[in-house]
């Protein structure tokens, strides 16, 4: 079996794990090394994550409320994870640590499990109301389609996520064998922007989940 990973595979160790190591090193030291340099009159990449981070912390408000504003740290720790992630496919020898559906499963069960628990700590016992519809005649049909569809949630977040990066490296890796000329320059600027709409759509559906959880049941 041949390893996506040339120079950095590890014997024992799944290379999708070995990759998700080396992207929290990274954004870990990034981050240690933007806050040691960060100037009131910001420029280059400080400008880059000033406007990330307040694009993103206006969306949370936007979507989720006052009320999301607690869990901004949550959605910017997963875009910005996703985002880099699919970002090393771009990189020869490496694959996205996305492109694993183990990777994406873990992103999708943190936001399953933390829109029930912050459901949960919002209303307490009163968030069964978010499972049994409008009136209580109908919460014998209401729960069981409601379960499921709440069970369907991280099953689409890790799939969707799964399917478009692995879908994306394999199209490079036929092109690139078909048309080896051509392809670098046009599929290094596709794959920015398929790395960029991924870590958009997660974090966006994230906050329509997470912001579902702190709504009053109607």
């Amino acid at each position: 079996m041949t390893h996506p990973i040339i120079f950095f595979h590890i014997p024992g160790i799944p290379d999708y794990v070995t990759l998700t190591v080396f992207v929290i090193i990274f954004l870990t030291l990034l981050a240690r090394m933007m806050l040691k340099n960060i100037s009131l009159v910001p420029g280059g990449i400080q400008n880059v994550f000033e406007i990330t981070v307040s694009g993103l912390d206006g969306m949370v408000t936007e979507i989720m409320g006052e009320k999301g504003k607690p869990y901004f740290p949550l959605i910017a720790t997963l875009a910005f994870f996703i985002f880099v992630s699919n970002m090393l496919g771009l990189i020869p020898g490496f694959m996205p640590p996305t492109a694993n559906l183990n990777t994406t499963a873990a992103c999708a069960v943190i936001v399953f499990l933390l829109t029930h628990i912050i459901g949960l700590k919002e209303h307490g016992l009163g968030y069964i109301k978010h499972f049994t519809g409008p009136v209580w005649w109908l919460s014998p049909l209401m729960l069981p389609i409601e379960i499921v569809g709440h069970l369907a949630r991280p099953l689409s977040l890790s799939l969707r996520l799964f399917g478009n990066m692995t879908g994306h490296e394999l199209v490079v890796l036929v092109l690139m064998f078909l048309v080896p000329v051509f392809v670098p320059v046009v599929m290094s600027i596709m794959g920015l922007l398929v790395a960029f709409i991924q870590a958009f759509v997660f974090a966006l559906l994230a906050m329509i989940y997470l912001s579902g959880s702190l709504e009053e049941a109607h």
